[in-house]
């Protein structure tokens, strides 16, 4: 028996393991935790919904001009009609839906441009920092309601959305850049930098590969911060007629054609400007978010 007990194989000590998380896993469970900013993307995403599926499921779209003039809002017209019989409900989902193509346009353009722009000027850094920075002051300086009203009026009279968003997108980077080349300016000194130029890496891989990435968070900020900007925008110059023009439509517009009415019909007016106020809110809480989720350090764990 003894023999036996001698024979039989020890158990095996269990070892314990961790999985080491990615980057992308902590950024997103850092987001996570932010529950104003998870809300606000609900929100968001259901704006989005609502803007590009819903006109597709709706009866009546912005066209629509069959309704009765003035109607408050009712089983048939959820949102009520305008003098022209346009249903708002329509209207509001194609307004919602330029204003979002508008902004997000202009956000990628200025943010990819501006961004670029910005690195090169702080890793070469000498002369090429200053002649930038400059050009980008003086973009920075122009009168943006002005320019814009001129620019909009050259572009087919501002009826394009996309000339719009060309428009609001040259006055936009130059701001970003500005961010972003603060950002790599601390970053251009760090040993991996310096490991990579040891490798033989070209300038232009140094800045995409591994400047740009390291820099994302304060970029993917800038972005959402312009995307909420961009709607304001788009608003302020539709309201002075130098937007998105007729037969199309915008938030900004429906707030233009409402203000003569907004104290007898004033769902006219408060349906398209609580769309405004919600994709500027939710854009911006969304940007804190992930602020937080791509820098810990801006605060505590959030419970």
């Amino acid at each position: 028996m003894s023999s036996s007990l001698a024979t039989q194989a020890p158990e095996a000590t269990p070892v314990l393991t961790t999985r080491q998380r990615s980057q992308a896993e902590l950024v997103l469970r850092r987001f996570l935790r932010h529950k104003l900013a998870v809300g606000s993307l609900v929100l968001f995403l259901l704006i989005v919904l609502f803007a590009f599926v819903g006109p597709l499921v709706w009866k009546y779209d912005y066209a629509y001009i069959d309704g009765p003039s003035f109607s408050p809002p009712s089983a048939e017209y959820p949102l009520g009609t305008d003098q022209a019989g346009h249903d708002l409900l329509g209207q509001s989902m194609r307004g919602t839906q330029q204003s979002l193509k508008i902004s997000l346009l202009v956000a990628l353009i200025a943010t990819t441009f501006g961004a670029l722009w910005g690195a090169v000027a702080a890793f070469y850094r000498s002369w090429a920092d200053g002649v930038l920075m400059r050009i980008a002051d003086v973009v920075l300086t122009l009168p943006s309601i002005a320019i814009a009203v001129t620019l909009s009026v050259n572009l087919q009279g501002g009826a394009s959305w996309w000339g719009l968003a060309l428009v609001l997108s040259f006055l936009a980077w130059a701001g970003i850049s500005r961010v972003v080349r603060g950002v790599v300016l601390s970053l251009r000194e760090q040993e991996f930098v310096e490991a990579a130029k040891a490798m033989g890496a070209s300038d232009l891989r140094i800045i995409v590969r591994h400047l740009l990435p390291n820099a994302l968070g304060s970029i993917i900020v800038a972005a959402t911060v312009t995307i909420a900007t961009t709607i304001l925008a788009e608003t302020a110059l539709s309201f002075i007629g130098f937007g998105v023009q007729r037969p199309d439509t915008s938030l900004g517009l429906l707030i233009n054609d409402a203000k003569l009415s907004v104290q007898d019909q004033p769902w006219l007016f408060y349906f398209p400007g609580l769309f405004i106020i919600l994709i500027a809110l939710t854009v911006n809480f969304i940007g804190d978010g992930l602020r937080d989720a791509f820098d810990p350090r801006q605060t505590l764990v959030r419970r």
